[in-house]
């Protein structure tokens, strides 16, 4: 217990002396992965040697939560601190010719490090918006350096494309009659279509050359890494192709587990390894609709497009040798608290706004109680009519209204199917996750009462403090926004096709 407590105390001392040497941050956000589809969460068959290496010599998170069970959503509320409903960005996901966005109002991770002279990139998938002219795109939202398609890599058609070596097509058809996904280097398009075989080794090359360059200039860094794995339809170049015994689902995985691999190795051999924060997770629960070609969300109820934890609860890893000691918490925690955690650690200060996020510090340098006692749970389509759909208080989870998705097809459990239609609950459905993590059992009778009425009295005191932002979403599609690297040809779709970038991406070198 002595040895603890000076641990803990050191852990205080040198996380306050990092002020005078500003941490590096690493941003890792896997898509569309579930509770269960890590080795280091109880896979038999992922191979994902260095998440598990993050896991086994950081702190890994039983009780992590993001804020939707869709993709935009979830990454807004990331970079911003705040659920989704207060910037707008509902319900569902951007398209490619959304004439919404982020609004640039809103703050992100990255403009609040940039205020501390940190300079900043993203690597991979956007799904904020793309907008006229690239009004919503990275580099508009405090990213200096923006490599990536900026929506999710089925959202043109993929059936023609080859996702694993030598020329295996595309599993699926994916969206028709918009453009192929392109990807960006800034605000340039690069290469239409993505050459998915060469794209995760492309990402993880310039992540290595923003580091190196970073280092070089002695300028302390932000790396928003959001990979396009494992959402479905999944690709892998030829180190990876074939190599996992989990079929083409493991592949992806790895490909992104070896991308992991190579920013470990990049901090190493820079020698910043020792000064900069890595933090894992995902934007949402895996798409079970898909079978084995989606993800697996363990023990936890349904998936993707669901409030029930399977759509919604996260593995997560934070990673900082010699601040973070290895270990395991159950301490309750979101993606909204990376932004004021991050700030905290950087001397940065909090964006002037309403703010859902906790400072995280006493989990992470502690093993602490976390600030975060409750968890607001939105459905893909939330409205003022409807409000929260559940709350999570303590260990205690309660559902006011449930309902199945499309993306949570296939599974023996009827709750998580498109057919199960909206329901309300008066009282609501009650279950203790700490010995019900799978949501089957709920606590009925009269000595439930007060902890129903405890979470109600939680949920009516955060709805009338939360004003719903206007619908970014809903302003609706304007097929002339799509991007096309060839904006005057004719006709579109088809005609958006220009040359593959270079494999050693050399037209993409940071300066």
């Amino acid at each position: 217990m002595c040895s603890l407590r000076i641990i803990a105390v050191f852990a205080l001392i040198t996380v306050e002396c990092v002020r005078e040497s500003p941490p590096n941050f690493v941003m890792l956000f896997a898509d569309d992965l579930g509770y269960g589809d890590l080795g280091c969460f109880g896979h038999p068959s992922s191979l994902t040697p260095n998440l598990d290496r993050l896991a086994a010599n950081g702190l890994r998170f039983t009780d992590f939560y993001v804020t939707s069970p869709v993709c935009s959503p979830s990454r807004a509320a990331l970079l911003t601190g705040r659920y989704q409903i207060r910037s707008g960005i509902y319900p569902g996901v951007f398209y490619p010719g959304s004439k919404g966005g982020l609004p640039l109002n809103e703050t992100t991770i990255a403009e609040v490090l940039k205020s501390q002279g940190y300079v900043t990139a993203m690597v991979g998938k956007w799904h904020l918006g793309v907008g006229q002219n690239g009004t919503y795109l990275p580099t508009r939202q405090g990213f200096d350096y923006y490599l990536g398609i900026p929506y999710s890599h089925d959202q043109g058609p993929c059936q023609n494309l080859t996702c694993f070596p030598p020329d295996v097509k595309c599993f699926g058809s994916c969206d028709q009659g918009v453009v192929t996904v392109p990807v960006f280097f800034g605000e340039t398009i690069e290469q239409q279509p993505a050459d998915f075989l060469q794209l995760e080794k492309t990402y993880s090359d310039f992540a290595s050359q923003f580091i190196h360059v970073a280092v070089q200039n002695k300028q302390p860094f932000f790396l928003y890494y959001p990979s396009h794995h494992t959402h479905y339809p999944q690709y892998a170049g030829a180190e990876y192709a074939g190599m996992s015994p989990r079929g083409p689902f493991g592949d992806a995985l790895m490909e992104f587990d070896g991308s992991v691999g190579k920013i470990l190795q990049t901090l190493e051999e820079t020698g910043v390894i020792n000064n900069t924060l890595i933090f894992f997770t995902g934007d949402n629960g895996p798409e079970l609709m898909r079978k084995s070609h989606g993800g697996n969300a363990g023990l936890l109820k349904c998936g993707k497009g669901t409030t029930y934890d399977g759509g919604m609860r996260e593995p997560a890893i934070a990673y900082w040798p010699g601040f973070i000691q290895p270990g395991v918490t159950r301490a309750l925690s979101s993606s909204l608290d990376i932004l004021p955690t991050f700030a905290k650690l950087a001397g940065a200060s909090l964006p002037e706004v309403e703010l859902d996020g906790v400072d995280m510090t006493n989990v992470l340098f502690n093993l602490g109680p976390s600030k975060r006692i409750t968890m607001f749970f939105y459905p893909t389509f939330p409205s003022e009519k409807y409000g929260v759909f559940a709350v999570r208080w303590k260990n205690y989870k309660a559902h006011f209204y449930t309902q199945g998705a499309t993306h949570s097809e296939t599974t023996p459990d009827k709750n998580c199917s498109v057919l199960s239609i909206l329901k309300h609950y008066d009282p609501p459905l009650l279950f203790d996750l700490e010995s019900d993590p799978s949501e089957n059992y709920n606590l009925s009778g009269p000595e439930w009462d007060s902890v129903r009425k405890q979470i109600q009295a939680i949920k009516e005191q955060f709805e009338a403090s939360v004003v719903f932002g206007e619908s970014e979403i809903a302003k609706g599609i304007d097929h002339a926004l799509e991007p096309c690297c060839n904006p005057n040809c004719s006709p579109k779709p088809q005609c958006c096709h220009c040359t593959a970038m270079d494999a050693d991406t050399a037209s993409i070198t940071i300066t």
